[in-house]
């Protein structure tokens, strides 16, 4: 009996270490979080957020509709939903109250998504050029060049950019062989390669900028993009994504340029909105990005030839 109750407990144990890594890190964190932020509703109106129902839920999302986009209501929705499901319990998300109130919520907000800038050539540049004349250390110079051209010629998540490791890089007469081990729409790690041709212009060239950080950095193992101890003393520590959107925003700002509307995410939407530009058609820029779909990447091509296929161009006056 001893045993059989051992066996059971180590089933029961592996069995939520299997739960818990069918998410990534960052999904269970925002889980989390959104949970939370439900809880403290439920808790400041008396209402039980785990069980809940879906009157309680059509009522917090009416509460979160007046400071919030419907992408953020439907994510949160998922949230409760999913921590619902890991805890044993049944939540009715199709329920009436919550799919008509959303619907209600949506007629009167709309639902038009407003995203973060892309990060485009002249941005690119500008960044480029304004690091070159700050007055750091060479090696910062050229770990955050490496950060920024790297990121936008992979058309790299903020995630992916950070977790790549030396052993992921192949350098090669036409340029560099990046693997992405793990990605946000990766979960299971199957993989993919992205593959980055030199630039003719040397100055603004992912490939050649990230080869003299290595030179510089002297890095052969372990995370290409570290983090600095004081004195600009190198150290072994990955770098966080938020340092990749904080990096972008300063020498944005640096640059004379706006930066309140740019995110880590406006890398991988200006790689895609430039290529579309350039005439790359969707299946080249699903190949870089990684995107699964072609919804977001249509988005892209569309915005950026809504003037270039504009019908106003046909009318002379």
């Amino acid at each position: 009996m001893n045993e059989l109750t051992t066996d059971l407990k180590s089933l029961h144990e592996a069995t939520l270490n299997n739960l818990k890594s069918s998410k990534a890190n960052n999904t269970l964190r925002a889980y989390k979080s959104d949970f939370k932020d439900f809880g403290t509703f439920c808790a400041k109106h008396g209402l039980n957020s785990l069980p809940s129902e879906p009157k309680i839920v059509s009522l917090y999302l009416t509460h979160l509709s007046k400071n919030s986009k419907i992408s953020t209501l439907r994510r949160r929705l998922v949230s409760i939903s999913m921590v619902h499901k890991l805890k044993g319990h049944y939540l009715d998300t199709k329920h009436p109250l919550i799919i008509e109130n959303l619907m209600g919520i949506k007629r009167v907000k709309g639902s038009i998504q407003k995203g973060k800038k892309p990060l485009l050539i002249n941005h690119l540049k500008s960044i480029i050029n304004v690091i070159n004349k700050e007055n750091i250390d060479e090696i910062k110079k050229a770990r955050d060049k490496s950060i920024v051209l790297i990121g936008f010629g992979g058309g790299f998540r903020r995630s992916e950019l950070i977790s790549i490791d030396y052993e992921d890089l192949e350098f090669v007469p036409e340029g560099l062989k990046i693997i992405i081990k793990r990605s946000k729409t990766d979960q299971f790690g199957e993989g993919m390669l992205k593959g980055l041709p030199y630039f003719d212009n040397l100055d603004y060239c992912p490939v050649t900028n990230l080869k003299k950080w290595l030179e510089i950095s002297k890095i052969k193992t372990g995370p290409i993009f570290r983090r600095f101890a004081k004195g600009c003393s190198l150290t072994n520590n990955r770098l966080t994504d938020q340092t990749v959107v904080l990096l972008i925003k300063n020498y944005l700002n640096l640059a004379g340029i706006d930066n309140s509307n740019f995110s880590g995410h406006s890398l991988r939407s200006g790689f895609a909105t430039v290529a579309a530009e350039s005439g790359a058609d969707e299946r080249s820029i699903m190949a870089m990005t990684g995107h699964k779909t072609t919804q977001m990447v249509r988005r892209y091509i569309r915005e950026a030839n809504i003037f270039k296929n504009n019908a106003l161009n046909k009318i002379k006056i």
